[in-house]
């Protein structure tokens, strides 16, 4: 069945514009509040957002959507995604929602679904809910309508848990951390825990306004993050996304950490503790060829996905892998979320520092990635990939690279554009392979 609403990472557009309308928002609960009401017991649904202004008018939607079915409702305010995945599973919620867009503008919003278990649903989850969309909703009688409230200590439940996910004899008493919130979802909790185990936190974006969210600040526009860093002296900071669930962090020089980076560090230390499983870390065909090359010389392997977190998740519960993540900063560890949680991860780093006493610099870079390169071809219709002179070019540069590189070719699921990407230890011949690929995807498009 092909996909109306739902995309790789739930629903997500321009508000007021397409699908991401209150209507379509109601529709969701109606059809996913259906879905989830299983058995007999009285069901609920936890909502939570992130900071942008029409969450308001989603949340509302959604409420009318899931208590007209006879759904209640518990609405716990901005909170980061991987808050809204715990609480449904702690709440024994029959399921859960997350208002976001993640690391883009205000004008955009999103909805996130979560199971009772607390991952994100699997596509027959979402094919189901979507043939409900469809369909006239079975609404409740007057006497079973749903209620909603708010709970006012669900930040505080959220702090807690994430502190829990350190060892409690790590305290960050000698650190000075810079924390970027992306005026979203952590702007709250984040700095909070991170003060709370003792460093001195100097925070940054944690002033929304509902137009502001990831308006040059969190792990898409680091800028601000590394000038904080380095008027401060601070030892480290830390960036976060609009809801949360992904982290960037910039080292005391104000170099840039991705995610290939804190994946390298974080298996470092679960497999020196004896606690990564797998035999491995699960990433997509995005993270860089000197992230595998250094796991494989410690004795690991690293497993290739297609991008989205979700099918990183997918690929480690089939593996029995409990690390996982991209480049672009999600990181899963399973042993303690069900979704990609960056403040979890910055804990992690934080600890890391402590235990080791190195610099940021020195414990985060523990490998060289080689040159990569990603270039975007925006093509007018049709499917330039199936064109043979394109398909030519993409086999001898797949040859070209042999032994040497890699290559990744991929359409956009969102617009017409086909991205393309090379990496390997020549960074001219990178450069020339991409710009080869991209001018036959454009002449054929």
């Amino acid at each position: 069945m092909a996909r109306k609403f739902f995309g790789t990472d739930g629903i997500r557009g321009r508000t007021n514009d397409g699908v991401m309308t209150a209507a379509t928002a109601m529709r969701v609960g109606q059809a996913a509040g259906a879905h989830f009401m299983r058995g007999d017991h009285r069901h609920r649904v936890v909502i939570g957002k992130d900071t942008r202004l029409s969450g308001y008018m989603m949340e509302n939607a959604l409420v009318a959507g899931f208590t007209s079915v006879g759904m209640d409702v518990i609405l716990t305010g901005p909170l980061p995604t991987p808050a809204i995945a715990m609480l449904t599973r702690e709440m024994r919620a029959d399921m859960g929602v997350m208002i976001s867009a993640s690391h883009n503008p205000y004008e955009d919003n999103g909805i996130k679904l979560f199971g009772p278990d607390g991952f994100k649903l699997s596509d027959e989850d979402e094919i189901a809910i979507e043939r409900l969309m469809e369909q006239e909703p079975r609404l409740a009688e007057s006497a079973k309508i749903g209620r909603a409230r708010r709970v006012d200590d669900a930040a505080g439940r959220y702090i807690h848990a994430v502190k829990q996910s350190v060892a409690s004899d790590i305290r960050f008493d000698q650190l000075k951390v810079v924390v970027d919130c992306a005026n979203g979802a952590a702007y709250q909790v984040a700095p909070t825990a991170i003060w709370e185990l003792g460093a001195e936190v100097i925070p940054i974006g944690v002033s929304p306004n509902g137009l502001n969210i990831n308006a040059g600040v969190g792990s898409t526009a680091i800028e601000a993050l590394q000038s904080k860093v380095l008027e401060t002296g601070a030892d480290v900071g830390i960036a976060l996304d609009g809801d949360a669930d992904r982290l960037i962090v910039v080292d005391e020089k104000g170099q840039k950490v991705d995610g290939d980076q804190l994946m390298a560090l974080i298996a470092t230390r679960m497999l020196e503790k004896g606690t990564l499983q797998g035999g491995g870390v699960v990433a997509t065909v995005m993270s860089n060829l000197g992230l595998e090359r250094y796991l494989a010389g410690i004795g690991l392997t690293l497993e290739r996905t297609k991008v989205g977190d979700r099918y990183v998740l997918e690929r480690m519960e089939q593996g029995g892998f409990n690390l996982g993540g991209e480049q672009s900063g999600h990181m899963i560890l399973l042993d303690h979320a069900t979704t990609g949680d960056g403040t979890v991860a910055a804990l992690r780093v934080l600890a890391g520092l402590v235990r080791s006493g190195e610099p940021a610099s020195e414990l985060l870079h523990l490998f060289d990635p080689v040159p990569q390169l990603l270039k975007n071809v925006r093509y007018g219709g049709g499917a330039p990939l199936e064109n043979a002179t394109v398909k030519a070019v993409i086999a001898e540069a797949e040859a070209e690279l042999a032994g040497k590189g890699r290559l990744v070719i991929r359409p956009s699921g969102t617009e017409p554009v086909i991205r393309v990407m090379a990496e390997g230890d020549d960074a001219s011949q990178v450069e020339a392979v991409v710009d080869r690929i991209c001018a036959a995807v454009k002449e054929a498009g």
